[in-house]
Formats: C-alpha cells, sequence, structure tokens
C-alpha cells in the first residue's frame, strides 16, 4: 500500500470510529478481508458499531472459522450484498464478544440471521422451544440457546425491537429452555416422572416477561403425587427432577452455562424443601410469609412442567397477594427491604449500582409494585408483573400523574436499556457501570452516543438516576395531593376511596381527616400552597416512616397554619436539606417536642442545621445557658417576669435537645441501632441537668432582685441530689436539691433563715405557675428529716444533723450531691462537709452494708406499683435503673474513700471507674451499663412519646410502636423490643445478685 493511500485510510477509519486504526488497516489488509477490501460498504457498516474495533476483530475470526472456502465466499458475498444481514451481524460483533466467541466456535451459526420471517421479528415461546428441538444434552443445550440468543440480540442491537420486546423475548426464551431442561431431566428418570406432576413457577424478572441478557432465573416448585403414588415418594420424585433441571441450566460445560435457576424464593427460602405440595405453599403463605414474599408473588408465572397445576398454584395464591397491603405496617415493610438493599451494597460500588443503587432500576420497581399492592385489591387492570405494563395501567387509573411516569418510563427504558448492553459484551451478570474508558465509550456508542461516547453516556446516567431519586418516592404521595387540589383538564386523579385505601396502607388510622389537612395545606394558587405541594410529596413519607403519621400530619398542619405566613419558614423547608426531614421526624415523634414548638412556633429554625449530634440541635453547655437567661432575667420588670423569660429560654432548649435526640434517633432504622447508645444518653442527660441548673441560677438571680437588690441577707446554694446531681436528668425528671444558707456577716440567723425560705418558697412558686411553658418542680425530700425537716438549713445546721442525726441511707443519697446554683464559695464547703460522709474512712461498716441491702429488698418489695410487670419496669423492675445505681453506690460507699475515680456523682463514671480500679470485671461492667442506658432511653422515649413521664413501657400499640422506633427497631418488632429489655435487664440481675447481694463488692 502506498503511504499516500495509506494515509488516507487511517484517517477513514478514525472518523469512522476505530480508536486503533493502525490494527484495523492490518485485518483489512490480511487475506480475509481481501475480496471486499476496496467496498466502501463494508466500512461504513463497521463505523456504526457499537465497537468498530471489535466487529472488524470478530468478523476476521468468523471468517478464519468457516470450514471451507466456499463457506468463506458465501459469508462475504452475503455480507456485502445483504444490508439486513450485515447490519445484525455487524452489530452483534461490535456489541458482544461473548457472542463473537459463540460464532467463531460454531461458524454456520450466522446463517440465523440471514433473513428472518414475520414470526421471527418477535418470537415467542414456540419459535424458541422449536430452536431448542434438536436438543440431546447440556452442552447441545447451551448451543441451541446461544443461537437463539444471537437472533434477539441481533435484532435489540439494530433497533428492530425494543426494550420491552428484548426482555420479553429472553423470558420467553429462557421459558422455552426450562421446559427443554425439564424435559430431559424427565427423559433421564421416567419413574420419577411417572411419580409426579412437577410445575415450574417463574418469578422476578422472568415470570414479569422482563428478563435481561444474564440473570439468574427465579423459580418455584410445585408439585403433586401422580394417581397411585404417595406424596412422600411423589416429593422426592419432584425433588430429583428440579434438582437435575437445575443442574442442566447451571453447571457449567465446555459451551459455558446458560445462567443460575435460583429457588430461593421458595417457602423459607435456602432452608425450606426445594419442592413442596400446592397445599404446603398455601399453609405457610398463609401463616408464615413476610411482606416482600407477597410482593415477588406479583410476578409469578407457571413456565413449564404441569400446566393445570401451575395455574392452580398462581389461582390459590393470587387472593393473598392482593390481600398483602392489609397486613400491618405494610408499606414500613416494602421500604426497608428496600432500604436494607441499599445498605449491603458495597461503599466501592454503590455509585456504579445500575440496578440496585439510589435512582436504580430497583427504585422504580419497587415503587411500581408498592403501588400495584395498594390499589390492585380493588382495580383488576393492576395486576401484570410487567414493570413498564403496571406503570402505564397505574397512570390510566390516576393512580399516578402522566409526567411523572412518563419520566420514570424514560428513565427506566434508559437505565434497562444500560443494563442489557453492559451484561451482552460479555454474556456475564453484572449491574456495575464500567469504570474503564473503551468499556464506556463501546457502551456509549451501542445506546446511540455518537459525539462524546464517554461523557454523553455518563451524563445521561446520571440525569436518569436522578430523576428515578426524585420520583420514586414521590409517585406514590403526590397523588395523594392531586386528589385535594385543581387539575388540568383530561388529567386523571385519585378518587376518594383510592387515595383512601393509600393513606391507609401508609398507616393513616383516620384517611378522611388526612385528606382534610393536605386540601388545606395544599389547595389554592398561593406561593404557600405551590411550596407545600413540592414539600409533602417528601414530608408524607417521613410521616409515614413513623410510628403516628395522622399526628405528623396534624402537628405539620398547625406549624404551617403558624408560621405559614412568615417568609423564612417555607424558604427553611425548601433550601435547607434537613430542615424539611427533620421537622418530619420530629413531629411524628411523639407528644413532648410537637407541644413545645407548638408554644413558640419559631422555634423551628433550629431544625436547619444539625443532624442530632452537632450545629443546631445539639444540646447548648452550660455557661452560655446561664448567660442568656441571666440577662433575660436582668431585663425583666419583676421576678414574674424574669422566671417567665428563663422558662421561655428553658422550653426551647428543652425542644433543641428533645429534636436532636429524636432526630438522631429516628432518622434512620439503623441509627439508633448502631449509634453509641451511651454517648446519646449522656448528652441529653448532660443537657437537661444543664438547662435546669441555669434556670435554677436565674430564678434565684430574679428572687433576689426582686426582694432584696443586689444583696441577700444570707448566702444561698442550690445542691443538685440523684440524677440531676448526677448530670442524669431525663426529659420528666423533677429537680431534687437541698438548699443551704449561710447568714451574711452581722446578719440575724432568724432574719438569714427567713430570707432563704422566702427564695426557696418563691423560686417553687414561680416555676411550677401554669404557663405556656413546662413547669419545673423542684422536689427536696432528699433533705435531713425529710418533709418533716425545714426546707433550708445552715451549713452549720447540716454539719450538726449529719454529725448527730445522719443515717447510712442519707450517706447514699449525698454520693449524687454536687452544687448547682448560687454562693459557688457555700457550695464548695457543702461538698467538704459530705464528703467524710460519702466516702466514709475505710469503708462501711458490715451493719451498714446490710441495712443498705434491706433498704433495697424493701424497696424492691412496697415500691413497685401494683399491677406494673417488674420485668418491665424500668426504675425498680429486676436489672433495671435501682438495681445498677444501689450496685455502683454500694461500691463508691466501700471503696471511695481510697480510690478517687469513684468520688463522682455519674453513674458510669463510676462504672468505669471501678472497672478501671479491679472491683468490676470488663464483662460485669460493660452488663450494668448496657442495661443502665437502655433503661434511661427507655424512659426518655416513654416521655419523648406520651408528654409525660413514666416507668414502664406504654401498652398503647401506637405509642410502643413509637418507642421501639426511638430506640431503633422497625415498624411491627415491638415485641422484638420488650424481649431485648427483658433479655438486658434479666443478665443485669444476674450480676446484680453477685455483685449486691453477694460478696462481690
Amino acid at each position: 500500500m502506498t503511504p499516500g493511500r495509506r494515509s488516507s485510510t487511517f484517517t477513514r477509519l478514525l472518523r469512522h470510529g476505530f480508536t486503533d486504526p493502525s490494527a484495523a488497516e492490518r485485518l483489512l489488509d490480511g487475506p480475509e478481508l481481501a475480496p471486499v477490501r476496496d467496498d466502501p460498504v463494508l466500512l461504513e457498516a463497521l463505523g456504526v458499531t457499537a465497537d468498530p474495533d471489535l466487529a472488524l476483530h470478530g468478523l476476521v475470526r468468523l471468517l478464519e472459522a468457516q470450514a471451507t472456502p466456499t463457506a468463506h465466499r458465501e459469508l462475504l458475498d452475503t455480507l456485502i450484498a445483504a444490508k439486513p444481514l450485515r447490519d445484525r451481524l455487524l452489530g452483534v460483533l461490535g456489541a458482544s464478544a461473548a457472542l463473537t466467541d459463540h460464532l467463531a466456535r460454531h461458524p454456520a451459526d450466522w446463517h440465523a440471521l440471514v433473513t428472518y420471517e414475520p414470526q421471527d421479528l418477535h418470537p415467542g415461546v414456540t419459535e424458541f422451544e422449536r430452536g431448542l428441538a434438536e436438543v440431546t444434552d447440556p452442552v447441545s443445550l447451551r448451543v441451541a440457546y446461544r443461537r437463539c440468543l444471537l437472533s434477539i440480540a441481533a435484532r435489540d442491537v439494530c433497533g428492530t425491537t425494543g426494550l420491552a420486546e428484548t426482555a420479553a423475548e429472553l423470558a420467553d426464551l429462557a421459558t422455552a429452555t426450562l421446559r427443554t431442561a425439564l424435559a430431559m431431566a424427565q427423559t433421564h428418570a421416567p419413574e420419577d416422572a411417572a411419580a409426579c406432576r412437577l410445575a415450574v413457577i417463574a418469578m422476578g424478572k422472568c415470570g414479569g416477561h422482563e428478563l435481561n441478557y444474564v440473570s439468574d432465573v427465579d423459580v418455584i416448585f410445585v408439585a403433586e403425587a401422580a394417581e397411585g403414588t404417595t406424596e412422600a415418594k411423589a416429593l422426592t420424585a419432584a425433588t430429583r427432577l428440579a434438582s437435575h433441571l437445575m443442574r442442566i441450566c447451571s453447571e457449567t460445560t465446555v459451551e459455558g452455562s446458560i445462567w443460575p435457576v435460583d429457588a430461593n424464593l421458595r417457602p423459607e427460602g435456602r432452608n425450606g424443601p426445594l419442592v413442596r405440595t400446592l397445599s404446603s405453599h398455601l399453609a405457610y403463605y398463609q401463616r408464615w410469609a413476610k411482606t416482600w414474599e407477597f410482593q415477588a408473588l406479583l410476578k409469578a408465572r407457571p413456565v413449564a412442567g404441569d400446566a393445570d397445576l401451575g395455574l392452580a398454584y398462581v389461582d390459590a395464591l393470587e387472593p393473598m397477594v392482593w390481600k398483602a397491603a392489609e397486613r400491618e405496617n405494610f408499606v414500613a415493610d416494602v421500604q426497608k427491604m428496600r432500604r436494607r438493599v441499599v445498605e449491603n451494597i458495597p461503599a466501592s460500588e454503590i455509585d456504579r449500582e445500575l440496578k440496585l443503587g439510589p435512582g436504580g432500576l430497583r427504585d422504580v420497581e419497587f415503587a411500581v409494585q408498592l403501588l400495584q399492592l395498594v390499589h390492585g385489591r380493588t382495580d383488576q387492570a393492576l395486576r401484570s408483573g410487567t414493570t413498564l405494563d403496571a406503570l402505564q395501567a397505574l397512570v390510566a387509573g390516576g393512580y399516578v400523574g402522566r409526567e411523572d411516569a412518563a419520566r420514570l418510563d424514560e428513565a427506566y427504558r434508559f437505565l434497562r436499556t444500560m443494563e442489557h448492553r453492559i451484561q451482552l459484551y460479555r454474556l456475564r451478570r453484572t449491574h456495575l457501570v464500567p469504570v474503564a474508558e473503551e468499556d464506556q465509550r463501546r457502551l456509549g456508542r451501542s445506546l446511540g452516543l455518537r459525539t462524546d461516547p464517554v461523557a454523553e453516556v455518563n451524563r445521561e446516567w446520571k440525569r436518569h438516576t436522578g430523576v428515578v431519586r426524585r420520583l420514586h418516592e414521590k409517585l406514590f404521595y403526590r397523588p395523594l395531593l392531586d386528589a385535594v387540589a385543581q387539575l388540568a383538564p383530561g388529567e386523571a386523579r385519585l378518587s376518594p376511596e383510592a387515595a383512601r385505601e393509600r393513606l391507609v396502607a401508609l398507616g393513616y388510622a383516620d384517611p378522611a381527616a388526612a385528606l382534610r389537612h393536605l386540601e388545606a395545606l395544599a389547595s389554592g394558587v398561593t406561593r404557600k400552597a405551590a411550596i407545600q405541594r413540592t414539600l409533602l410529596p417528601v414530608l408524607l413519607g417521613w410521616f409515614a416512616d413513623s410510628a403516628d403519621p395522622d399526628a405528623g400530619l396534624l402537628n405539620f398542619r398547625k406549624v404551617s397554619d403558624a408560621l405559614g405566613k412568615t417568609p423564612w419558614y417555607l424558604r427553611l423547608l425548601r433550601d435547607e436539606g434537613a430542615a424539611a426531614e427533620n421537622l418530619a421526624r420530629v413531629l411524628s415523634a411523639g407528644r413532648l417536642a410537637p407541644d413545645l414548638l407548638m408554644r413558640a412556633p419559631e422555634a423551628v429554625a433550629l431544625l436547619g442545621d444539625g443532624d442530632g449530634t452537632g450545629g443546631g440541635l445539639a444540646p447548648r453547655e452550660r455557661a452560655p445557658l446561664e448567660q442568656e437567661i441571666l440577662a433575660a432575667v436582668g431585663r425583666a420588670q419583676n421576678a414574674e417576669q424574669g422566671v417567665t423569660a428563663a422558662r421561655g429560654v428553658r422550653r426551647r432548649e428543652l425542644f433543641r435537645t428533645a429534636a436532636g435526640d429524636i432526630v438522631g434517633s429516628y432518622g434512620t432504622e439503623t441509627t439508633a441501632a448502631e449509634a453509641d447508645q451511651g454517648a446519646l444518653v449522656d448528652r441529653v442527660g448532660a443537657g437537661v441537668s444543664d438547662l435546669t441548673a441555669a434556670t435554677l441560677a436565674g430564678t434565684l438571680r430574679a428572687v433576689v432582685r426582686d426582694s432584696w437588690g443586689d444583696t441577700l441577707p444570707t448566702r444561698f446554694a442550690i445542691i443538685g441530689m440523684g440524677r440531676f446531681g448526677g448530670h442524669e436528668l431525663g426529659y420528666g425528671s423533677d429537680a431534687d436539691v437541698l438548699f443551704v444558707h449561710e447568714p451574711q456577716d452581722g446578719v440575724d440567723e432568724h432574719e438569714a433563715s427567713a430570707a432563704a425560705n422566702k427564695v426557696v418558697e418563691q423560686m417553687r412558686r414561680l416555676l411550677a405557675l401554669p404557663s405556656a411553658d413546662p413547669p419545673l418542680l423542684i422536689d427536696a425530700g432528699l433533705r435531713p428529716e425529710g418533709k418533716s425537716g425545714p426546707l433550708v438549713r445552715t451549713l452549720k445546721a447540716y454539719q450538726a444533723y449529719y454529725r448527730r442525726w445522719s443515717l447510712v441511707w442519707e450517706s447514699q443519697a449525698l454520693l449524687r450531691a454536687e452544687p448547682v446554683a448560687g454562693d459557688e464559695d457555700l457550695g464548695r464547703r457543702f461538698t467538704a462537709l459530705i464528703d467524710p460522709l460519702r466516702y466514709p474512712a475505710h469503708g462501711l461498716t458490715e451493719d451498714a452494708v446490710r441495712e443498705i441491702r434491706r433498704l433495697k429488698a424493701r424497696m424492691e418489695s412496697e415500691r413497685l406499683p401494683r399491677g406494673a410487670d417488674p420485668k418491665l419496669h424500668t426504675k425498680l423492675g429486676p436489672g433495671g435503673l435501682s438495681d445498677v445505681e444501689w450496685t455502683v453506690q454500694l461500691l463508691q460507699l466501700r471503696h471511695g474513700w481510697e480510690l478517687p475515680g469513684l468520688r463522682t456523682t455519674r453513674t458510669r463514671e463510676a462504672l468505669a471507674a471501678a472497672r478501671e480500679a479491679g472491683l468490676l470485671s470488663a464483662e460485669d461492667t460493660e452488663v450494668l451499663d448496657e442495661a443502665w442506658v437502655l433503661a434511661t432511653r427507655v424512659r426518655n422515649a416513654v416521655m419523648l412519646v406520651r408528654g409525660r413521664a413514666g416507668d414502664t413501657f406504654p401498652t398503647e400499640p401506637r405509642e410502643l410502636a413509637a418507642v421501639g422506633r426511638y430506640l431503633g427497631f422497625g415498624a411491627g418488632h415491638a415485641g422484638d423490643m420488650l424481649d431485648a429489655y427483658r433479655r438486658t435487664t434479666r443478665r443485669a440481675r444476674t450480676t446484680v445478685e453477685e455483685l449486691f447481694y453477694g460478696d462481690g463488692t
């Protein structure tokens, strides 16, 4: 070849899409293509394939494999003369290295592409069975299967068939293959064939008539005994036939494998029998089946074996499928299944996952199936196993908006076509978008993207996954808004009954009220209504993810009514990524946080920053809180106004802490289960305790300033006790305190005492006044002489009492004493006074230990409320808070004098110090800590859910479910939560009995 001609050819090859023109030029100049080297038709045809280099190389291989010169010439002549063959053959060679390998091994199979009869353009099961008719063994079955696959791929890559037709043809070929494999198994074991009636039920994409090029073929086997055969013998025979069928299709031979036959969708999965009778299937689905199993049955279709038995199977199970939406927590179960799929994707693959990743094919399929199961109960037109057909039926019935459905249909077709092209190249089961540039280039060109294939295919892929991600959840909720809004002429809407069905499926107990709320929020032409219509489809999903969606929607309406006219509110929800979801979680999690929010709705602004662990929802530290409260008190005109301001700050900060706790616990099903439970408890305990201390400091300042100006006649300090002193307050805890004072120099003791008592009286009164803010109740019941003793004592009076009258229980109570407000020096001197009592030199006497144990036993028998289940009482029940705290406090009383680490008011810190000192084993420490943290979280959850404090689990089902959600248990798993609590506290009780009542301490 002359240099000029070589340069010209090189340029033409580049222009026609070759990436290695030198190699292509050598192949074109080789002997195999010599007769057609200069024919422009060949180069033009190669240039439109997905990979011209691959197509040319494959063509040369195919020519080399021809058995005779005549066969070689026939192929070349036909290739140049017949455009349909040329397009089909080169299209396959440029798209599939695996089918090229097949043609190289079986060079005569190109004849399958020469001409099509009309029925060959859209072949069905009958035509494919005819193509497999000459099969005699697994190897010949694979050859015949690939030959049929060759024709499907040729029609696909040339555009003769679209996605839906290609997927249906692949499913029909799978059906013909299963029938052929079953016939081979029956021929191999005629005795087994005679002993049973066996039907093969296709599931998944094969059952839905939408199969991939390479996919597991999901099946279920059902069998009955032939006349004169026992059931046991028939099942054994059927199992052997089914196993043989699976091996025929799945095993690798010299011709490779066809595809795995997967029977794991059967009852009990891989742990259940491979074959069951129809009655056994029915018994399982009636009693044991989970929601996802009915969802899977949407696509069940008899494909092989005994046709009457297959139809009987489908007819018997179909009514159960369409009642699945009536199951408790139906929507939550379906959504949980979807989340679990995403969570199981390796992090390194999630961004390349075409099928299972966010915005992938499974999102479309789950959304469509969810709608089918909800509305297919009453509308039989929706009962299709094929995703795209079902989507169109949903549009026709008004269950999905036309525009949303059209965009979803387009995205699904594009993503499925991508999946087909990726699998076709090597005929390997994969759903990952390739990363190599040459693979992405071939993929893009196969989809008709020729200008810049790599950039274009990535752009289109991301665009379509973005569409799916935005629409797949809204698809379920948006029509609910359309049902109460004005629609364009001709646009179908959900009927009232269909809207009711959908809301009931979402868990709404009062769908009529929910529709009224939606109408109030979304109707009209105002900017507010327009933004609400955008937000509500997503919010409805978050509400449905809670235990009480009715409350969530109602509370959202209340907040929107209060704030809807403020410009920042809707802008916050629309533009702040976390704000809308955080608000939905908070409003549907229980009563406490919404009640706090409703009293000052502007606090919703806090939700725009933070995830419950930081930012705007993190509890504030004591110093800035106290500074804000004291500043507000300083601006007030009198004590009552000052305390009102302090209580307002407390309400807002309680909401902040509760909202952060909810968002951190409820955000996803795994969040609470996987988070550091102890850190969550510590954060709430410290946050509420610091807030209470700051509120008391502000109240003290307001009362003193109102009556005495800047100087109180006596020094005054507040000592936190119990969980307050331990920085472990919950949302519903009272403030356990002691009051101590010391007259100022030159002040009469009676005057000082009167002033101190007036301060306490005023503080307790003002903090309990009825108002929009929650009261802060002060409990001084742990003072010397209890309720019979004076509310306030001087430091000297405390000293005299403790020296003369103090009992061992008072020493134990003082373990939690810590100054929280007032005169700091007086607080330090009070601490110095009580240290010898709570950390007695050389520990407790044996008499004192026996007294503590006696008191504990008496408390267990006398203080437990009548009718309460002891095993579920978080405070006094076995393994509960009291058990753990008394065990820790006994260790502190016995060893605190010699171990400084035990001198802490905090239970968990003391536990850790006891372990560090060798007083507790690591295992015992973990058991006690886990039980204490769990019981504390239950108490917090009860307060959040019910809006009032409680030490036992709620009995009302929705409240119990909400507590479970807070603790990380999904919908329908309240029983698992109670079992887990009993299990945890049972272990703790065993440890307590050894350490507290035995010799372990």
